[in-house]
């Protein structure tokens, strides 16, 4: 049971390092797209975006901030994961339910997007702030520009304590609970239906994978959004709580401020998911296998 749960947290890391490296340049564009909307110069649509990013070259640009979340993705992926089969078999065993069964698989998925909160919502933050500052005109923005992610933790902190660096708590568990649970259902739900229809395992992986992101960023778009702008916000607090944001985002822009980088988030979600996913499974069965 021990190595059971050790390997889920093991191929958690893997998969979502493997997952992040792939849409982040996509997850850059989302945030500029979803930050500009309220607060500074804003974009007319996803295409000025990229080519705005795109003049800040690579390591400025479309990976800015990148360091940060790939060491600690790691972590906020073992824990989904990790907690996510440590449920399942807790709940089967404590119901008498299959592990497959679809509530055990739901409570499973919200246990653990719950769970991930602790660390990745420091780790969203700082992503956001990065992110955020990459100038779009002159004078853009009259927040301090920093270099990586320790002097942004450093200026968080030292303004506004550990709270800081847990700013939009709230909004990230109303995206993150629900979404982590539909997820893991929707993903394990397509993966037997494909696999029962005679298409490959890794093959069954990857579209599952990839339909189960977009479907559950889908979804939870509004609070991505509203989670993004108070993020990004993290020392200023131009915002006094998730309604008063929210009600800054509707006046700036109306209900499609809420879908804002929508396309750019369905656009990345399909194959970060598909190889997150995948190799997650991959990674489990291999070091499951080892135990043998």
């Amino acid at each position: 049971m021990v190595n059971t749960a050790i390997n889920d947290f093991i191929a958690g890391c893997i998969g979502g390092c493997a997952g992040l490296a792939v849409g982040y340049p996509f997850e850059t564009t989302k945030v500029q797209l979803q930050t500009r909307q309220v607060n500074v110069k804003t974009y007319k649509g996803t295409w000025e975006a990229v080519s705005n990013i795109h003049r800040h070259g690579w390591t400025k640009g479309f990976f800015r901030g990148l360091t940060f979340p790939l060491v600690s993705y790691g972590g906020v992926n073992a824990i989904i994961f990790g907690v996510y089969g440590w449920s399942r078999r807790q709940l089967s065993d404590a119901t008498g339910l299959e592990k497959g069964s679809y509530s055990v698989i739901w409570t499973a998925g919200c246990v653990a997007g719950a769970a991930q909160l602790v660390l990745c919502t420091p780790v969203e933050v700082v992503k956001t702030v990065l992110q955020s500052q990459i100038p779009h005109g002159a004078g853009s923005s009259s927040a301090p520009f920093y270099k990586g992610p320790m002097e942004c933790i450093k200026v968080i902190v030292t303004s506004r304590g550990l709270r800081g660096l847990y700013r939009g708590l709230s909004a990230h568990a109303y995206r993150d609970i629900p979404a982590t649970s539909l997820y893991l259902l929707t993903y394990e739900a397509c993966t037997t239906y494909f696999t029962d229809h005679g298409l490959p395992v890794i093959a069954s992986e990857l579209l599952a994978g990839g339909i189960a992101g977009d479907i559950s960023w889908l979804f939870t778009m509004p609070f991505d959004v509203v989670k993004s702008v108070m993020q990004a916000d993290a020392t200023e607090r131009k915002y006094s709580s998730i309604w008063d944001c929210t009600k800054h985002v509707y006046r700036a822009k109306g209900i499609p401020g809420f879908f804002s980088g929508t396309l750019m988030v369905l656009i990345r979600a399909f194959p970060v998911n598909a190889v997150t996913l995948m190799v997650y499974s991959q990674s489990l069965k291999f070091l499951n296998s080892q135990r043998n």
